[in-house]
């Protein structure tokens, strides 16, 4: 009996994507470059910063002009108030801050550090990049782009980096999906001792983004598109926005 196994690799080469890029096609051909391919039913996680990249969503904060309100939290967190006036505008709420973290409840659906605006991989410290507008949309964009290439079908996520409550360290999460279910819904399924599982439900598309970071780094290693090879998902095309936990049922809100 065969094992079960799955392989995690880069697409290698991705050029620092530009505004206007198409971001799938560039994979594509990156993809054919290397001689990897992409397969029926492979898996393709790719970093958000070269999708909000391509989409033009990179703000020159030197244009930024705080507001007063800005100020005053950008004094209470130690931040610069361009980049709170940002983060503000990127925001529904705000739900804590402590020690110069400031926690938000984004406009793209997401609890999260900074509504996910971010200074790192976006051409200095004088630039914010922000998350796509819709994640999912843009997921979808490239695995239609993968299937007119290739003409095989796949999944795609959209990862960023979160960090968690009552746990240290960030990981990558998914944000944007695809051609797979973000959630494995195990509930009525028995389990080895023939116990009903009755709220077990898994974060699958959070699982293979964790796993995909194995590979990508969060620093220069310069792989910001991995191939998932061998996992056997659920195919599906709700949004990724089922993995965020609804405020009634959030018991650290």
């Amino acid at each position: 009996m065969a094992l079960p196994k799955i392989e995690i690799f880069p697409v290698p080469d991705i050029p620092i994507i530009r505004e206007g890029d198409d971001t799938g096609e560039i994979i594509c051909k990156c993809a054919k470059k290397a001689g990897i391919g992409i397969q029926e039913e492979d898996i393709i996680v790719i970093a958000h910063a070269i999708i909000s990249r391509a989409e033009g969503i990179l703000i020159d904060l030197r244009t930024v002009i705080p507001s007063e309100f800005a100020k005053t939290i950008a004094d209470q967190c130690d931040k610069d108030p361009r980049h709170v006036e940002v983060i503000l505008s990127q925001a529904k709420s705000i739900v804590r801050m402590k020690d110069g973290i400031l926690i938000v409840e984004s406009k793209t659906g997401w609890v999260m550090a900074n509504a996910g605006v971010d200074q790192s991989n976006s051409f200095g410290e004088n630039f914010a990049l922000l998350l796509p507008e819709n994640s999912d949309r843009s997921a979808e964009k490239i695995r239609k782009k993968i299937h007119e290439e290739f003409g095989v079908g796949v999944g795609v996520i959209v990862t960023d980096t979160f960090g968690r409550a009552l746990r240290s360290g960030a990981v990558n999460v998914a944000i944007g999906t695809s051609g797979i279910k973000p959630i494995i819904d195990l509930r009525g399924v028995k389990d080895l001792f023939g116990y009903m599982l009755k709220t077990t439900q898994i974060g699958i598309a959070d699982e293979l983004a964790s796993a995909a970071e194995l590979i990508s780094g969060q620093s220069n290693e310069g792989y910001p598109v991995i191939v998932i090879r061998g996992y056997k998902y659920q195919k599906g095309f709700e949004s990724a926005l089922l993995l965020a936990r609804p405020r009634e049922n959030a018991l650290f809100w």
